[in-house]
């Protein structure tokens, strides 16, 4: 089973923030080669976030569960989502009230696009 892990320190997203980026109307999603060292093959580094500007905790939380759901079956699927890159994904309010079938396809032609 893959385990998704969140980045922690600024300069981690600083990094993955200046190198490819893809956006939908749905979702933005920033791609970084691996840059932290200790990373087995079964992790996927991988944050979600949310701007203030999209609504109230509820909506935002509810965003990110979406996104984060279509992400874990994503990596389930076997070459779907390359591990050897790190992730941030940036939620936007349309993501709130589309359903989640529309956002997995969305999210899987990201990930093609990302290899």
């Amino acid at each position: 089973m893959v385990r998704v892990e969140s980045l922690k320190k600024s300069s981690h997203f600083k990094i993955a923030l200046r190198e490819k980026k893809f956006h939908t109307e749905f979702f933005s999603i920033y791609a970084a080669k691996n840059f932290i060292k200790v990373n087995p093959k079964k992790i996927l580094n991988i944050s979600f976030v949310m701007k203030k500007k999209i609504g109230n905790a509820v909506k935002r939380n509810r965003i990110k569960r979406k996104l984060k759901a279509i992400v874990i079956k994503l990596s389930k699927i076997k070459g779907a989502i390359n591990f050897d890159y790190t992730y941030i994904v940036f939620g936007k309010t349309k993501a709130y009230t589309e359903k989640q079938k529309v956002l997995l396809l969305e999210m899987n032609k990201i990930f093609k696009k990302i290899k």
